[in-house]
């Protein structure tokens, strides 16, 4: 247990970014999962609208992931790397010869 008030308050403090970051990251992740979900039922069948399906929930997912870096959430080389992975699963799927060739 904490002796002083200092110590005291930083335990609050640590407690109140921990429940933020849990939030940050778990909104993050369904945001993700959204994403990956919508480019498999456009994989299965094509159209318009599952087109723009997957362009909104990977607009959704880049904006929370650019977020959670700038609050410090998550490292910058993190986000890009989720950020990169969002855009491959993408582009496989909207445009999948050039995915082959590149």
């Amino acid at each position: 247990m904490a002796n002083n008030t200092s110590s005291k308050k930083r335990i609050e403090v640590a407690e109140r970014n921990r429940l933020r970051n849990r939030t940050y990251k778990s909104a993050l992740r369904t945001l993700m999962k959204r994403c990956f979900t919508a480019c498999s039922a456009y994989s299965q069948t094509p159209g318009e609208d599952a087109k723009t399906a997957v362009q909104t929930t990977m607009n959704a997912a880049f904006s929370k992931i650019d977020k959670a870096v700038k609050v410090g959430v998550l490292h910058r080389n993190t986000g890009a790397n989720q950020k990169s992975r969002i855009s491959a699963a993408v582009k496989q799927v909207i445009e999948p010869a050039a995915a082959v060739q590149a």
